[in-house]
């Protein structure tokens, strides 16, 4: 495997002793030499450790020993209703604390948690029951009516709805009756704990099975390369249905006993900043979006977030504006970037926090566990620098997908999962992102990042957020052209967007047309933008 050059990370330091493994299909990966087998085992670990401490915050403040309670109630309640290791059941619910008193209770049965946004319409909610094979859902009365009928998905025997007001589904608070406590189950590290549907910008989603073993890597990674301690409280902002919001926030910050906030519903601005500030919350993982959104809202400066101390970011370059402007209003906050999938249950690479104000073109560097190929079209390793695919291996890599074995042997190649995504890592272990294969442009022979034009635009002053896609060209195959979404009481045109990017990138880089949007960009349930539907306006 290669792996790069140790400038920052310090496996044993932060994890402890590291060993090689062999799992799944005899993929040899570094794994902790000290962790919980499972995820039950994890939380099992923290309440004896901190059973006191606060645990979770949403409506209501839950200890450890508290939320271990109702976990004890709700497997009681599953396992009454039939529930057996192995089932499935599906999540349609906003965050809230009983969606993760849920999960682990999922994994003390050994029955497997599929997480769904709320943003799915029926068609589609009616797919992914079919798809994972559902025994049962579990949904916010609110919710009640994309609930599909039940004999267009004859695998889901129990209807079950939070505030029991929906005819003809059963209550929540029949699960947590005085129910008897179901007989331990044995589950093993590679045993599927969690699906989590992949985005379906294009085609089908799929589900990603993320294993005991990739829940508690990822978990530890997180906490032990951002230094999360039972000290930290970290505010849950993105949809628990996303492997950032469940593993990348909640699980992390649960693993090492630190408290959880909620945030219950749709992410506004607002209500952020007063949760965050009366709660002192310490870390989150966020979009760029969220972190220009925070910086342009008048109310930052009569609330204090001079505890919050780490502020991880992905999916998108963070806008040199924002940077700036969040140095100045919060200068004890450290922003490290973050790279990974659900296929790789969130990380691949964390920014060390001794880094990120001089490294911020890269995602960071690799973790601890794990390892990165970059490679040409026929599979070859490249040198350091050079741009190639992404293929990703170590024990948070999930072991497939769901009834995909298509998708399994073309995705799944020697022990590593190809990304899709292009990039490189420097001769100092810095890894950076260029973009998606299916997202770069051919200009007349000439490969264009559309990630690396979005870059020079996020820095535009009068832009709020873009997208660059390739347009058809009878001639050159394809053209530039930016979507371009401007600031409130901003004008942007394709005169001054040309101007802009020709002082900064070379000349087949520049957009040759731009299209002005007084939208958001369309974005998934995932928070990826759909590029796809801005083609479809061509």
């Amino acid at each position: 495997m290669n792996r790069p050059q140790d400038q920052y990370w310090s496996a044993e330091q932060l994890c402890g002793s590291l060993r090689e493994e062999v799992y799944f299909d005899g993929r040899r990966i570094l794994c902790f030499s000290q962790r919980p087998a499972t995820l039950a085992q994890m939380f099992a670990d923290v309440v004896a450790q901190f059973p006191e401490r606060p645990a979770v915050i949403e409506g209501r403040r839950l200890s450890y020993r508290e939320l271990d309670a109702e976990v004890a109630r709700i497997a009681a309640g599953l396992a009454h209703f039939g529930f057996r290791q192995g089932d499935r059941i599906a999540l349609l619910l906003f965050n809230r604390w009983e969606y993760l008193a849920i999960v682990l209770a999922c994994a003390r049965l050994g029955v497997i948690a599929v997480p769904l946004s709320t943003r799915l319409q029926q068609p589609e909610l009616e797919f992914l029951l079919s798809d994972c094979g559902a025994k049962g859902i579990i949904f916010d009365d609110e919710l009640a009516r994309i609930i599909p009928e039940l004999a267009t998905v004859p695998t889901v025997e129990h209807v079950i709805t939070m505030e029991g007001i929906v005819r003809g589904a059963r209550s929540f608070a029949d699960l947590l009756a005085d129910h008897r406590q179901p007989q331990p189950v044995t589950i093993n590290e590679e045993d599927t704990a969690v699906i989590l549907y992949t985005s379906g910008t294009t085609g089908q989603p799929k589900g990603a099975m993320l294993s005991h073993l990739g829940i508690v890597h990822s978990s530890l990674t997180f906490a032990r390369c951002l230094g999360l301690t039972h000290e930290d409280k970290a505010i849950v902002a993105v949809p628990m249905s996303h492997v950032t919001g469940l593993v990348g926030v909640s699980l992390a910050t649960l693993c090492v006993g630190g408290a959880i906030v909620m945030m219950r519903q749709a992410y506004k601005t607002d209500a952020f900043l007063e949760l965050a500030s009366r709660e002192c919350i310490t870390f989150t993982i966020l979009v760029p979006t969220i972190y220009t959104l925070v910086t342009m809202n008048a109310g930052l400066d009569n609330v204090n977030l001079s505890a919050w101390r780490v502020g991880c970011f992905g999916g998108a370059p963070m806008p040199e504006a924002t940077i700036e402007k969040l140095h100045e209003k919060l200068p004890n906050l450290a922003l490290i970037n973050a790279y990974g999938a659900t296929e790789t249950t969130s990380p691949t690479t964390i920014m060390p926090i001794s880094a990120w104000r001089d490294h911020m073109d890269s995602v960071g560097q690799v973790v601890p566990c794990g390892a990165v190929r970059v490679v040409d079209a026929a599979g070859h390793d490249l040198l350091p620098g050079e741009p190639g695919e992404l293929l990703i291996a170590g024990p948070m890599v999930v072991s497939g997908y769901h009834n995909r074995p298509e998708a399994n042997a073309s995705e799944f190649v020697d022990g590593y999962w190809r990304s899709g995504d292009i990039g490189s890592i420097d001769t100092d272990g810095f890894v950076r992102v260029f973009d998606r294969q299916k997202d770069m442009i051919n200009r007349g022979g000439l490969k264009i990042f559309s990630a690396e034009v979005e870059n020079v635009l996020n820095h535009h002053e009068d832009v709020l957020e873009c997208a660059v896609v390739g347009r058809a060209d009878p001639v050159l195959g394809e053209k530039v052209h930016a979507f371009v979404v401007p600031y409130e009481n901003h004008t942007v045109n394709t005169e001054s967007i040309r101007r802009f990017c020709t002082e900064r990138l070379s000349d087949y880089k520049v957009p040759e047309t731009v299209t002005a949007l007084n939208t958001p960009l369309p974005r998934n349930a995932n928070g990826k933008v759909q590029k796809h539907l801005l083609k479809n306006q061509f």
